[in-house]
């Protein structure tokens, strides 16, 4: 069969390890082939573990660029209509924004408020790795790990760096690594929806991918979280569908979203390998471990995790059982650029790939950019959902658009490389953060 697209994707799984060295186009011109999948034995998940263990402290942002303190002096968090943004400055006047995921900022703007802002405030900046992780212990707030904490810990962490990034006139890309290894970004085109009928699905994705442009493409099976799969059978007439509308060139990818006991993942994961799908994601539950190692052990195709994982502890662990091929950690979900790299880098040293997830909202997909512009384990292809035409900014360096090949250019600005309006951040109202005089921990 002649190389496709499709078998890019693949091919690149393969060819994992040597991204570190090979610039992105060569990566992408490598030859196809799923690897064989590896059930691991107790010596290898040891011998996988040491290579883990030292990639979770390995520092990750540049503290050696900034030799002076940079103190902060104040944290704003601002709010009109359904716009949430974070302003930092420091003492001596830099300044960082960062855009936040509006819909569940929405409901976890008092967290950022209470818990996270008053514990940066008067804090060197250049201690950022240290003090995200002496904020989860502040007041307790380990207690609310997930989404409650890191999406406002990510929102403050994008601010941040975007104030480091325009102080050294770097993006933050080189921020967080030595170089840039992707200044381009190949597009996948995402479909969320789910209780549609596969005909319906088709056309919505044909819709979108005349839009982007994109060469590869994602849908949703299944009925999420083990709900029951709306129309029945959706998912197993849909997958044929797809390929054969698409053709054998286009990259296909699928979501379960944890739809699925192991049984029913393992028989809906064997059709995605019959029409050579690029890889299966969250086939099971999310936290459920043992049926994804079940899952993984039955199938070839790479099964990707992450959307919804918290914990850096259990990517080590699917990582070390070689329970998944591909890791997804979303920026906002999982709390920053700074945790997402450690994961990166975990996957990097095991030969996987980080294909991040990125939440819809604001300008997840600009930080997404950003983000795979410093791995060195990128995927072929990033998910795209939707451009963002509400928040008024300009981009001197990069439309934020894909090209007629499905391809974005990342921002080489200073920061993130975009200027929002003053006129729009004016109508934002700010929320008051106060440092307490003191605290207690909670028990």
């Amino acid at each position: 069969m002649p190389t496709t697209r499709r078998e890019l994707f693949k091919s690149s799984l393969a060819t994992a390890a040597a991204l570190a060295s090979a610039p992105f186009a060569e990566a992408l011109a490598a030859k196809p082939a799923w690897p064989p999948h590896h059930i691991a034995t107790p010596a290898q998940i040891a011998a996988n573990m040491v290579k883990l263990n030292p990639e979770l402290t390995r520092p990750v942002f540049k503290r050696e660029l900034f030799p002076s303190p940079v103190i902060i002096d104040s944290i704003e968090l601002l709010h009109y209509k359904k716009s949430w943004l974070c302003r930092v400055r420091s003492k001596d006047g830099a300044e960082g924004i960062s855009i936040s995921n509006a819909q569940q900022m929405a409901s976890l703007y008092p967290i950022f408020v209470d818990r996270i802002a008053p514990f940066f405030l008067d804090t060197d900046a250049r201690d950022l790795e240290r003090n995200l992780d002496l904020c989860m212990v502040f007041q307790s707030n380990y207690k609310a790990t997930g989404m409650a904490m890191f999406v406002p810990l990510a929102t403050l962490e994008f601010a941040i760096l975007d104030m480091f990034g325009k102080m050294s006139k770097r993006p933050i890309g080189l921020l967080i690594s030595d170089k840039i290894y992707n200044p381009s970004i190949n597009v996948y085109q995402a479909n969320g929806e789910r209780y549609i009928s596969p005909e319906e699905t088709i056309e919505h994705l044909k819709r979108d991918v005349a839009i982007s442009h994109a060469k590869a493409i994602k849908f949703k099976l299944g009925g999420r979280m083990s709900h029951v799969e709306t129309p029945p059978d959706r998912s197993a007439r849909l997958i044929p569908m797809v390929r054969k509308t698409f053709g054998d060139d286009m990259v296909i990818s699928a979501d379960a979203n944890g739809s699925y006991d192991p049984e029913e993942a393992i028989r809906i994961g064997k059709i995605m390998q019959e029409y050579n799908y690029a890889f299966y994601e969250e086939p099971v539950q999310f936290d459920d471990y043992d049926g994804l190692q079940q899952v993984a052990d039955a199938l070839q195709i790479p099964i990707a995790l992450g959307e919804q994982e918290p914990s850096t502890w259990n990517f080590r662990h699917v990582l070390a059982h070689n329970a998944v091929g591909i890791v997804q950690q979303d920026m906002f979900y999982f709390g920053g650029m700074v945790r997402c790299m450690r994961v990166a880098r975990m996957a990097a040293v095991l030969g996987k790939q980080c294909i991040p997830h990125i939440s819809s909202t604001g300008l997840g997909y600009l930080y997404m950019m950003h983000f795979v512009s410093a791995i060195t384990n990128s995927g072929p292809y990033h998910e795209f959902k939707e451009f963002n035409n509400d928040l008024p900014y300009t981009c001197s360096t990069s439309t934020l658009r894909s090209d007629d090949n499905g391809v974005i250019t990342v921002p080489t600005g200073p920061g993130v490389g975009v200027e929002i309006d003053p006129a729009y951040i004016k109508k934002h109202e700010v929320m008051k953060v106060v440092k307490p005089a003191n605290f207690k921990d909670a028990e």
